[in-house]
């Protein structure tokens, strides 16, 4: 007589997964936000569990979710399950493209840091193969599938190495530069800027400490569309040396005012904890240190 018995593939997989996100990261926004789905396909798939096995995992409030009792008995247990998924899937990545190493890093220095030393660091590493992603926001350690991450930071920690100091100054093209001999005059020109940064408010605030001034002009969500509207000739842009020295170096963009500023931030590089031993990992960041 043959038995059948249950099989792992009737596991919800997305459900449980969805459970796991939101347990960890604390709701279902969070979750909705990770996984790349909106809150209410969370919310279904974390319903969808809870009738299965006949118990609520969460209590639903006005303001949000909590865990229950039953759900935060079994968070870590899942956290655990799950990170070990990821680390299965890296290593199965790792495997299939020795060659390969992935860098993670901002919109803004993937554009205007990363892209430019891309070719040479591409001929300096032949024959690895690199690639990179732009994410707001560096990864969860232990659920990335990258290798190399790359992002801003204001104090280094632990693994973490610097690039680059970041300062602050005013760029614009030549032909508005007669128009700014004073930081004052800055009130009489369109002023650039990047809408998630405050770098604006950084620079005066330390260059005109006793006066008021509010940077008046258009703002852009992505730093390299700032940059690009600066060479157009519309106005001033708030620099970041990092990322407009070449421009500066060309003289396509020139600082009018010799107030350059510190950020308060570094261009930091650490590696993943999948990556940590990976000796073609290490060769891309000693080479990003030698272009930097």
């Amino acid at each position: 007589m043959f038995l059948d018995s249950p099989i792992r593939h009737t596991l919800q997989l997305n459900a449980l997964r969805a459970f796991e996100a939101s347990a960890r990261l604390g709701g279902f926004a969070r979750a909705a936000s990770e996984l790349k789905v909106t809150p209410g396909a969370i919310a279904a798939q974390v319903k969808a569990l809870e009738n299965e096995y006949g118990a609520a995992l969460f209590e639903r409030h006005a303001k949000g979710v909590r865990l229950t009792a039953l759900g935060e008995s079994i968070k870590a247990q899942f956290i655990e399950a799950f990170d070990a998924v990821e680390d299965a899937a890296r290593t199965l990545r790792q495997l299939s493209a020795p060659q390969r190493v992935h860098i993670v890093t901002s919109p803004a220095l993937a554009q205007l840091w990363i892209g430019p030393r891309l070719p040479r660091l591409t001929e300096m590493l032949a024959p690895i193969e690199i690639s990179v992603t732009a994410v707001d926001e560096p990864p969860n350690l232990k659920r990335s599938p990258f290798d190399l991450c790359l992002f801003y930071t204001e104090q280094l920690e632990r693994g973490q190495r610097m690039l680059a100091v970041e300062e602050l100054l005013p760029v614009c093209v030549p032909a508005l530069a007669g128009q700014i001999r004073h930081p004052g005059d800055l009130a009489n020109v369109r002023c650039i800027a990047d809408v998630v940064w405050s770098d604006w408010e950084v620079w005066t605030r330390s260059v005109m400490p006793t006066q008021k001034f509010v940077a008046r002009g258009p703002g852009f969500s992505l730093y390299s569309i700032a940059v690009q509207q600066a060479l157009l000739a519309a106005g001033v842009l708030i620099g970041r040396r990092s990322l407009i020295q070449r421009y500066l170096d060309s003289g396509e963009l020139v600082a009018p005012l010799d107030h350059p500023v510190p950020l308060g931030m570094v261009i930091a590089s650490w590696k993943l904890p999948g990556a940590r031993s990976n000796r073609l990992v290490a060769a891309v960041e000693d080479a990003l240190m030698q272009l930097a």
